[in-house]
């Protein structure tokens, strides 16, 4: 019976460790955890992946995620969208397939970077590997967020992205093709 335990316990633990899609490096961060979400359109699974980081006090817009400068939507292992089938983000045509997700923000705004590269830590980023980039819709919130919270949320045939941290909602269209 013990055997058995340690068996479940041990799979349980690998469980946690392992990406849901297997695109992307999982690391174990108490102060910012790994996190997923999904969707589907139709028969389509979307899948983003990400660890999630906390102000813990400081400033998020500007600071943390800095103005001007691309910026790995998430902390440690870079995020990453998977999936199943073409999709329309925003007007970017996206290629099925597992595909990194950083973001540029400014005080006016932010721009979600599709980029082709996976697998890398969340700060190695290579422009020339960007599949393109697209504006994101951006609104204050009246209370702020603590963690980095990213949904996908079905809406009408597709669905939506959501990001919202600090002070800042940004969300932008998804459907497939």
């Amino acid at each position: 019976m013990r055997t058995l335990s340690l068996v479940a316990a041990g799979l349980a633990a690998a469980a946690l460790l392992m990406a849901q899609t297997g695109n992307r490096r999982v690391t174990k961060n108490e102060k910012s955890p790994s996190a997923d979400t999904s969707v589907s359109i139709g028969a389509h699974k979307i899948t983003v992946e990400y660890n999630a980081p906390s102000a813990r006090g400081r400033q998020v817009e500007g600071n943390l995620i800095p103005y001007g400068q691309v910026w790995r939507f998430g902390a440690d292992s870079a995020t990453t969208i998977t999936t199943e089938a073409d999709v329309t983000i925003g007007n970017l045509k996206v290629p099925k397939g597992a595909h990194t997700l950083y973001i540029l923000a400014t005080e006016q705004g932010w721009t979600l970077i599709v980029n082709q590269q996976t697998g890398q830590w969340g700060t190695v980023y290579q422009e020339a590997k960007d599949l393109g980039r697209v504006p994101m819709q951006v609104t204050k919130l009246s209370a702020p967020v603590e963690t980095l919270k990213i949904t996908l949320e079905p809406a009408g045939g597709g669905a939506t992205l959501k990001a919202q941290w600090g002070s800042t909602q940004a969300v932008i269209a998804i459907k497939a093709d």
